[in-house]
């Protein structure tokens, strides 16, 4: 069986088109299917389209939480739901293609992988959103400690080995596609263009991507505390340098008159300080987040 996971968020205008394309890409597959909907908090009509479809079509099962706790939380969710022999994420906005479940399983069958994940090779965006999601990628692939896919998002597929892998990681603060490369298993791509919204407004804000961009370099990279040692040194290195031009400058009469070189120092030395504090501040943050344990997410009904 295949189980579908699709978060999805005030996505009322498109929902019903989203699910019936869903379903009909899974028929072409021969293989039985669930199609797992969160409602991550709509406070649309999303959850009433969702149950006038699901009168006709066994195979959707909704859960709707409680309130709105953002698109990794979502998908955790529908993981823990999932009971198919294949598992498929993707998001509910029709940038991840649904016709393209197809070609993830034939991929994951034909190959032996246990992951496949699809990795985007154009993307129609906006110019913005695209420089800034593909400065993320660069940076998160170099900095990361563990071998990870550039331009990969959610939308993927996984045996049941890769699936119950990735269920006993515990953490808060989730970055999936991160953790999805993390496991290892066999692991392969297909490449797609992801197109743009079909309609609607975008409910991941820049915000959030930053938001998100940061808990996946601060989980699986030690680059920014290591950033933080290697600046020290350095600040050594120039701290020691001043003190031999200082004392050279007093033995030949070449001192500096007044105020401005202290100040400049003090200025320097305090801003890097500062910005420590706040890197360290981050990680003290998510451990405490860490240490609360509380749910990733919280279940108001399910319907199935």
């Amino acid at each position: 069986m295949i189980s579908v996971v699709i978060p999805l968020l005030n996505e009322s205008s498109l929902v019903a088109e989203l699910i019936r394309e869903t379903t009909d890409s899974l028929q072409l597959t021969s293989e039985a299917f669930e199609i797992i909907c969160i409602d991550d908090g709509s406070t649309d009509n999303t959850v009433a389209k969702l149950l006038q479809f699901k009168e006709q079509n066994n195979s959707v099962k909704i859960i709707s939480l409680s309130r709105n706790f953002g698109l990794q939380a979502a998908l955790t969710a529908g993981l823990d739901f999932a009971k198919g022999d294949y598992v498929v994420m993707m998001d509910g906005d029709f940038q991840d293609p649904p016709e393209l479940i197809p070609v993830l399983l034939k991929k994951i069958q034909d190959t032996g992988a246990d992951i496949v994940s699809a990795v985007r090779e154009q993307r129609n965006e906006k110019f913005t959103r695209r420089i800034y999601t593909g400065v993320f990628h660069q940076i998160f692939r170099s900095m990361s400690e563990s071998e990870q896919i550039s331009q990969a998002g959610n939308f993927s597929i996984m045996t049941r080995k890769a699936h119950q892998a990735i269920l006993r990681f515990s953490e808060k603060n989730r970055y999936l596609p991160g953790i999805r490369n993390f496991v290892g298993f066999k692991h392969t791509v297909i490449l797609y263009d992801r197109p743009d919204r079909l309609r609607g407004k975008a409910k991941m804000s820049r915000k959030k991507l930053f938001s998100l961009a940061a808990d996946a370099i601060y989980s699986f990279s030690k680059w920014p505390i290591k950033a933080c040692l290697y600046f020290g040194l350095l600040g050594i290195l120039i701290f020691l340098a001043a003190i031999v031009y200082t004392f050279f400058s007093k033995i030949t009469g070449l001192a500096p008159i007044g105020w401005s070189s202290m100040f400049l120092a003090v200025s320097f030395f305090g801003s890097v300080q500062l910005t420590f504090l706040g890197l360290i501040g981050e990680y003290v943050y998510r451990i405490f987040k860490e240490v609360q344990n509380r749910p990733v997410y919280i279940v108001k009904e399910v319907y199935e």
